[in-house]
């Protein structure tokens, strides 16, 4: 596994997409073509890296620049992320509960955002994101991905424990890395000469997106509409690209196939509605289900509805949609739009949007 500088006197200038993912708990070598594992332990790390100032395109938030100095001496947890990942999310009120827990102590919690979708790259979203989330540690916007190459990072999230000399000990990649975490963070302060270090976890506050979820009824994966990396789409007509092409849906799908109706065009990363009354259908097992979707213009809105099996959610709505299953889309983001009581069992998911230009980029379960 490839590592690199955690702040890094001269940056990488060339831009690259980012070969990443957004999952659940791969805590080894990771390797895109095989399923999340759970269980292994975390990944110990022993280079030391000189530490300088971060400089070329990148802004900070939330700090000034960290400098060498305000760094020398200090145990760092990097953390990479991006705000529409369900499993980043569900690991935020860690990170914010750890940064205030530990920073009297030594630490310094530095979120480096690296953005999987092109929307994820204007720094207004990203600093609404941090303001709705209430993110107080530093964060550093990594759009052209330098620091994602010279960590030679592989997926979000995923955390860098670095020590007080610069090395990167522990490498802990996927959402319940963080299980593991704390008692490795807690030793590095202790050895760092932490004092009075409270033994006892951090006190967390998982709520809404980020309550945990239900794995043992998690059996949907991630799922993106673009072509790029879409897979099980059902619709007869096959994914078109680039072409606004008359989509309609199934007599019947299988668990986790998908499919679109009305008139759409299929782009690399997401599909566009092209004219109101279009509709997504997923059948899916799990307790949440999530959508990344949006306009993309600001200050613009579009009204939808959802089903489940042909019905209104009632108890089984989510955040962002009300018993009877109506919404708002009214910004670039994630949305809960399912979360159901028990039993969870097998279910169709339907969402028709009332207005065009809706971008659909994303399924995340939970």
């Amino acid at each position: 596994m490839r590592t690199g500088k955690l702040i890094l006197a001269v940056l990488l200038a060339a831009a690259a997409g980012v070969a990443g993912a957004c999952i659940a708990g791969d805590l080894g070598p990771w390797n895109p073509t095989e399923s999340p594992r759970t269980g292994s332990p975390v990944t110990p790390i022993s280079e030391k890296f000189e530490l300088g100032s971060i400089g070329g395109p990148t802004t900070w938030i939330n700090s000034q620049p960290l400098t060498v100095s305000q760094l020398r001496g200090k145990v760092v947890l990097v953390d990479f992320w991006t705000y529409t990942c369900i499993n980043w999310r569900r690991t935020l009120p860690y990170l914010q509960a750890w940064h205030e827990k530990y920073r009297s102590q030594g630490l310094i919690v530095i979120g480096i955002h690296t953005p999987e979708f092109s929307f994820e790259r204007d720094l207004d979203n990203v600093r609404q994101a941090v303001k709705e989330m209430h993110i107080d540690y530093p964060v550093l916007t990594d759009n052209d991905e330098a620091v994602w190459r010279a960590f030679g990072n592989q997926l979000w999230p995923t955390l860098y424990l670095i020590d007080s000399e610069g090395r990167v000990k522990y490498r802990l990649a996927g959402e319940r890395s963080y299980e593991r975490a704390e008692p490795i963070l807690r030793k590095m302060l202790s050895e760092n000469g932490g004092s009075n270090i409270d033994p006892e976890p951090a006190f967390v506050k998982a709520r809404g997106f980020e309550a945990a979820a239900d794995w043992t009824e998690l059996n949907s994966p991630e799922t993106y509409t673009g072509y790029e990396f879409t897979h099980s789409f059902a619709s007869p007509q096959g994914m078109v690209r680039d072409r606004p092409t008359a989509y309609k849906v199934p007599s019947q799908l299988g668990l986790n196939e998908w499919a679109l109706d009305g008139r759409w065009t299929g782009r690399k990363e997401n599909v566009v509605l092209d004219e109101a009354g279009g509709s997504v259908t997923y059948r899916f097992h799990a307790r949440d289900l999530h959508l990344v979707m949006g306009l993309p213009a600001k200050g613009t809105s579009v009204k939808f509805r959802i089903l489940i099996d042909g019905k209104p959610p009632g108890a089984a709505h989510g955040l962002d949609v009300d018993e009877n299953g109506d919404g708002t889309i009214s910004e670039l983001r994630l949305y809960q739009l399912v979360r159901q009581p028990t039993p969870v069992v097998d279910r169709q998911f339907e969402i028709k949007f009332f207005g065009p230009g809706v971008e659909v980029y994303d399924f995340t379960f939970g």
